[in-house]
């Protein structure tokens, strides 16, 4: 298993937000969940400018074991998608907080962070499941 980012916030649907400097929110799934699909065969983006409302569904990652739906952390509009995993899905599997990211999100208002976990809680979520 890969290390934790402590930078990152997480839910418990098991994706992440990076947020940049630009004011954008970098978004991808964790490594659990990576690991927990096995190796991912297909990734179906959003559309790029697409509006997304927090908790649905905003692209869909398929791997030899199972098809899982990603959700949208947060409302706002497709700024850019990770367009290489459509040729290399298993970016996801080798790097899940860097190259295997796959949206970029503009938030349609502020974060409301206790909506979202962060590094240590979400831990404390996989430990509970571990259990």
């Amino acid at each position: 298993m890969s290390e934790m980012p402590g930078d990152l916030l997480y839910t418990k649907e098991h994706e992440w937000l990076r947020r940049e400097d630009d004011g954008s929110v970098t978004v991808g799934i964790t490594d659990h969940a990576q690991t927990a699909l096995g190796d991912l065969v297909y990734v179906e983006l959003p559309e790029q400018g697409m509006d997304l409302d927090a908790e649905g569904e905003m692209a869909v990652v398929e791997s030899v074991k199972a098809a899982s739906d990603v959700y949208a952390p947060i409302s706002g509009t497709v700024e850019a998608v990770n367009e290489t995993l459509a040729d290399d899905p298993e970016r996801i599997n080798s790097d899940p907080y860097g190259d295997g990211w796959i949206v970029r999100i503009r938030p349609a208002d502020a974060i409301d962070e206790s909506e979202l976990m962060s590094p240590d809680d979400y831990q404390a979520l996989l430990d509970e499941l571990d259990a």
